[in-house]
């Protein structure tokens, strides 16, 4: 692998000379090449010039530069450009030190890794490297590339050090027109059940790292040179991409199809939510029969308890009548025995 470019990182008093090399493999990607729908010829972009209408070699290619305000092109020779008075040209100087997740990660573009380009250059490397991992830092700094200055990141990433260019903050669009149009109120139910809905993905696994896409591509244009049907392994059925009515039953439904693509049992929560209103259902059950058996047994009790009151009272009263008619007999009797006596006592004086 060859570097493709070399410059030294200031940090400090500290000068590191460095080569970078490209961290990512485009070619590795899909791509396409244009052709003639008639009869399936390549269409090439030839560099032609404008002016004689001739294709010119690659040999003959240079670079210019149209100024903004003006419909010129002037020529620029690497020369000229190794001749511009930046220090950001040969040397990338680190200007602060902040937290990664500070960084936009929209500014994030193309990334290199960065070697030492001297044995010398090793001590200050790995200096670099150790001291920005424990202190969970970044550096930002600026770097001229291809031609034009641009911001950089340096980070450490394993052993390594690794440079992530940034664009500049003019370069991200607003974002107009992208919000809703609309004020949206999401309530906090649908907030935890859409958390619930995150933790139960999981993590990544190498089937979902690998590029199905490229592979379908493949097959497609295999059976295409063997005229053939391609047989593509459709795996598991895509959701549908209807509009969601019920928000909340959608995010339920979600975790429990994302349980079962991990090949968790879902019964269990599905038995304890059958479970819940059968336990409801017995419940209401056990308290109707509870108030069914207490108003009998006190409609019973209180049926006889009001007998045997009434018969006590009955019992009582007739008691109390028949001690009251005897007393009666009593005091009747014995004003005649005193009235007898009486007379017989005055027969007896008379005599």
């Amino acid at each position: 692998m060859r570097p493709t470019a070399k410059f030294s990182i200031s940090f400090g008093l500290v000068t590191i000379p460095v080569a970078a090399y490209n961290a990512t493999d485009t070619s590795a990607s899909v791509s396409f090449v244009r052709i003639h729908t008639a009869d399936g010829g390549r269409v090439r972009n030839q560099p032609v010039c404008s002016l004689e209408g001739v294709e010119v070699s690659p040999d003959e290619i240079g670079r210019g530069y149209r100024p903004h305000d003006a419909d010129v092109v002037v020529p620029l020779s690497d020369e000229d450009l190794d001749a511009l008075p930046l220090p950001t040209a040969k040397t990338l100087t680190i200007l602060a030190f902040v937290a990664g997740g500070d960084i936009d990660p929209l500014q994030m573009g193309k990334g290199y890794y960065l070697a030492t380009d001297s044995p010398a250059a090793a001590k200050p490397y790995v200096l670099l490297r150790e001291a920005m991992e424990r202190h969970e830092r970044v550096g930002l700094g600026k770097i001229a590339l291809h031609g034009r200055e641009t911001l950089a990141m340096i980070r450490p990433m394993g052993d390594a050090l690794v440079m992530q260019v940034l664009l500049w903050p003019h370069q991200i669009r607003p974002m107009d027109g992208v919000l809703p149009e609309r004020e949206v109120e999401v309530h906090p139910n649908e907030v935890a059940a859409a958390e619930t809905l995150m933790d139960s993905f999981g993590e990544l696994s190498e089937e979902d790292l690998h590029d199905h896409y490229r592979e379908a591509l493949d097959e497609l244009v295999s059976a295409k040179l063997a005229h053939r049907e391609p047989e593509f392994d459709t795996g598991e059925e895509q959701p549908s991409g209807g509009q969601v009515m019920d928000l909340m039953a959608a995010l339920q439904d979600s975790v429990r199809a994302a349980k079962r693509s991990r090949g968790e049992d879902d019964g269990d929560e599905g038995r304890a939510a059958a479970k819940r209103p059968a336990k409801k259902a017995a419940a209401k059950t056990s308290t109707a029969a509870g108030t069914k058996t207490g108003t009998k047994s006190g409609t019973k009790s209180g049926t006889k308890s009001g007998a045997k009151t009434a018969a006590g009272a009955a019992t009582k009263s007739a008691a109390k009548k028949s001690t009251g008619a005897k007393s009666a007999t009593k005091k009747t009797a014995a004003k005649t025995t005193a009235k007898k006596k009486t007379a017989s006592r005055g027969s007896r004086r008379a005599g």
